[in-house]
């Protein structure tokens, strides 16, 4: 850890890695919810 670095602000790839999980884990949550529909209406 460096003195230089600004301590409020994470490094661009934990934010795109962080921002993709995030992407990642509404289209999964998205997607159980359309198959428990699917499913009940079945």
């Amino acid at each position: 850890m460096l003195w230089s670095d600004p301590s409020n602000e994470p490094p661009e790839e934990l934010r795109e890695a962080q921002a993709m999980l995030r992407r990642a884990g509404l289209v999964l949550a998205i997607g159980m919810v359309i198959a428990f529909i699917i499913l009940g209406m079945g």
